[in-house]
């Protein structure tokens, strides 16, 4: 801990990840509010002032879509928020899924690079050690923990851990992934299910979308930022 004077704050904010090795495979945790950590040098404790919420950003299943990662971007900076949560499969479009439009992978690796410090990201079952070779931040973690007042949002890609193979998770605590391409918000008997959909290739005829997380309300938004749903813990 740096700083001994009592009360010193020793940090101005409680948002972002830890530093992590280009190559990281394990999960990792940030927490979701804007916080003063303080140190007591007599009695050798932190304690935590907490600020107001942060504002997520949710989004999933990019898939080397230069047009819509651009959409995405623009969405990013109309609403102003304080982090970007990609939940996976960023560059590859996959075996499975057709071209999506304007398919070009160097762009996109150019303009998530260009925000990177803005970023917190989970693998997806596209992604490998290749991307994380051109990727400037953390792609490989297989999940991330983020602490939603006494909650838990269990961030992951979902082709691990979904609700066919749930995670660890408390009463009430949130699964948010993304994979399959359909936007979600199902309230089950011991936890909360939700999906963000894709950016560029929605399926069910579902919108191309994201979510915004800001004062313990979930929104789900299509790229030109019209909410189609809503919930509030």
């Amino acid at each position: 801990l740096e700083g001994e004077r009592e009360g010193e704050p020793l940090s101005t904010e409680r948002g972002s990840p830890s530093p992590f090795s280009p190559v990281l495979s394990r999960p990792f945790s940030a927490l979701y509010k804007k916080t003063r950590l303080h140190y007591n040098r007599r009695w050798k404790r932190v304690w935590v002032e907490e600020d107001e919420d942060m504002k997520w950003m949710i989004a999933s299943d990019i898939h080397g879509s230069a047009f819509y990662c651009e959409k995405l971007m623009r969405a990013w900076a109309r609403e102003g928020a304080d982090r970007l949560v990609l939940l996976g499969d960023l560059l590859y479009h996959g075996p499975r899924n057709s071209l999506p439009e304007q398919y070009d992978p160097p762009r996109v690796i150019a303009m998530l690079n260009g925000m990177k410090d803005e970023i917190l990201c989970v693998r997806g079952n596209c992604e490998a050690e290749v991307d994380q070779m051109v990727l400037q931040f953390p792609v490989l973690a297989d999940y991330a923990l983020v602490a939603l007042g006494k909650r838990l949002v269990f961030l992951t890609h979902g082709h691990l851990f979904n609700e066919q193979h749930l995670p660890p998770m408390k009463d009430g605590d949130i699964l948010l992934h993304g994979h399959t391409h359909v936007p979600a918000c199902e309230v089950r008997e011991k936890y909360i299910y939700m999906n963000p959909g894709s950016v560029s290739i929605p399926k069910e005829n579902s919108a191309h979308s994201y979510m915004m997380l800001e004062n313990d309300t979930f929104r789900w938004k299509d790229l030109d930022g019209n909410v189609y749903r809503e919930y509030s813990l």
